[in-house]
């Protein structure tokens, strides 16, 4: 009586109905394999746009301002009346507010190398370089606040999430965005839409001054935070008290 048919290592081929049994099976551990890439593809986090052009030195000019963190104002081309806010730090976890406070509305020009991410740009700039033109332009009018807004978020360090880290945000990052947050590098209130769309506020707080040392047990929480929203040149400032926010 003819068993069941069984591979022998050392012929050429199985038999065929063996040979067909293993190719059905193949075939459809290669069609779990593709599908379950397709999931794994469709639920992942679309690619970051933050970039960091480590090692690529750029000359820039500008008006140094404080907000309190410091900024470069930087006039858009082609434009007399227009102008972008760019957020400055140092090398390391350190913000730029040592190097640049004295100089608080003159006009500078600096090395230094682009962070940016989703239209907000930071430079890196090295202190060393830093040339001082004077004070050439009347400061700017005092900025008129925007109504009470209510926001949901987590407190990101600037420089990490703009592009130095990825990622630069949720709980794996926290301890690194402390220590910057600390150092002195301004804190980002990261609220995302229900798309997932991101936006960034820098936090400052009711009167206008730093945060950073109240900010800190804050950091990579879901958190909502009242207050009230300024736009300068492109850049989202969050007026609010930090005794206010609440853990959502």
């Amino acid at each position: 009586m003819q068993g069941e048919p069984f591979y022998i290592g050392w012929q050429d081929r199985a038999a065929p109905s063996l040979a067909r049994w293993v190719r059905r099976r193949a075939l459809f551990l290669l069609a779990c394999a593709a599908a379950l890439g397709a999931v794994v593809t469709s639920l992942h986090a679309p690619p970051s746009t933050a970039r960091f052009e480590f090692g690529v030195v750029r000359r820039f000019n500008g008006r140094l301002e404080h907000i309190p963190y410091p900024t470069l104002v930087v006039a858009r081309p082609g434009s007399s009346d227009s102008a972008s806010r760019w957020l400055l730090t140092v090398f390391g976890k350190r913000g730029a507010d040592e190097v640049t406070r004295p100089l608080d509305g003159h006009d500078v020009q600096f090395d230094g190398s682009l962070i940016h991410r989703d239209g907000v740009t930071m430079v890196e700039l090295s202190p060393e370089t830093l040339v001082d033109f004077g004070v050439t332009a009347a400061p700017d009018a005092p900025p008129q606040l925007g109504p009470i807004v209510r926001l949901e978020g987590e407190i990101v360090d600037s420089k990490c999430f703009l592009g130095v880290m990825k990622p630069g945000d949720l709980k794996t990052h926290r301890a690194c965005a402390a220590r910057c947050i600390s150092g002195g590098v301004p804190p980002v209130l990261l609220v995302r839409d229900a798309d997932g769309q991101a936006t960034y506020h820098l936090l400052v707080d009711a009167t206008g001054a730093a945060v950073n040392d109240r900010v800190l047990d804050w950091i990579a929480e879901p958190i909502v935070v009242e207050g009230r929203l300024l736009e300068r040149d492109g850049l989202s400032v969050l007026y609010a008290d930090p005794a206010r926010f609440v853990r959502r």
